[in-house]
């Protein structure tokens, strides 16, 4: 079974985005939230996208 990148519902701070890519690389949620505070300019409009367009992971 293939995994899929989803919304997290456990360590949703802000949409759950930085949480489910996390979960879906295996890497610390922290680190991913430091990544798109670094790369802010571009990664805000990919997070807005992500927020509306992702799945929620306890709907699966």
């Amino acid at each position: 079974m293939s995994q899929k990148l989803t919304k997290s519902s456990t360590d949703n701070t802000l949409f759950g985005i930085c949480g489910g890519i996390a979960n879906f690389f295996g890497i610390s949620p922290f680190i991913v939230r430091i990544i798109f505070i670094f790369t802010a300019s571009t990664s805000l409009w990919i997070y807005i996208i992500l927020a509306f367009a992702l799945e929620d992971e306890s709907s699966l």
